[in-house]
Order: structure tokens, then sequence, then C-alpha cells
């Protein structure tokens, strides 16, 4: 689970992050990612609406990219808020697929921005 501090909780700061943050479309999630001051905790947010599907299935979308950033954060992500959407397609979407669309969205926003808020520093050759 997520502690608090890596959580986006209010309306504004999802509203801020999709309006202004870079997009990253994937097959299963569209990501929006915002940079925030440097060694600022990473926070994240998950939009899953009932097109996903049930509420069983939404609810199993929602742990399985809450996993995948609670191992971000483990791996020392800062500097960042994320919001995931999740698309229809997520709910057919196995756990690997998910957590590899999340972490190529991060490292997306890290090739297009030059962030050095990921473990590795700077862009990718």
């Amino acid at each position: 689970m997520l502690a608090k501090a890596n959580r986006l909780t209010s309306a504004d700061d999802y509203r801020s992050v999709v309006r202004r943050g870079a997009k990253v479309a994937g097959a299963h999630t569209v990501s929006y990612l915002r940079s925030r001051d440097a060694g600022a905790d990473a926070r994240f947010g998950f939009i899953v609406s009932k097109k996903v599907g049930t509420a069983v299935r939404r609810n199993l979308v929602r742990r399985r990219l809450k996993a995948a950033c609670h191992e971000l954060v483990a791996e020392g992500m800062t500097g960042v808020d994320v919001v995931v959407r999740a698309l229809p397609t997520a709910a057919v979407a196995d756990w690997p697929a998910l957590r590899a669309e999340v972490r190529r969205a991060v490292n997306d926003r890290r090739v297009v921005h030059g962030s050095s808020s990921y473990p590795g520093g700077g862009p990718r050759a």
C-alpha cells in the first residue's frame, strides 16, 4: 500500500496533474506526469471508471496499479506527481502487463524531460 505521503488526495491535485502534466498513452492506461521539486516525495493517483468493469474488477485493477507504483517508490523515485487512468482494456490485462506499462510511462517521461528524479539519473542513451 502507498503511504499517505505518496498519494494524491485532493481533486485540485488530480486536476493539476491531468491538465498540466505530460501525457503518456499505453494499451491499458493513460498516465499523466508532472514534475515536482527535486527530493519531494513521488505522489500517485488512480482513475478507474465504471467502463473498466464491475466493482470487483475495478478494485483489482486499482490494486495492481498501486502495487506497481509502490515498487517505484521503493526503488527511490522522487520529484513527480503521477495520475494513472485505467482504460477498459485494463480489465483483462495481467499484472506484468500493467506493471510494465506504468514503468514505461515513467521512463518515457524521464527520456522526454531529461529528469534525474529516477534512479540512474538523466536520459537514457
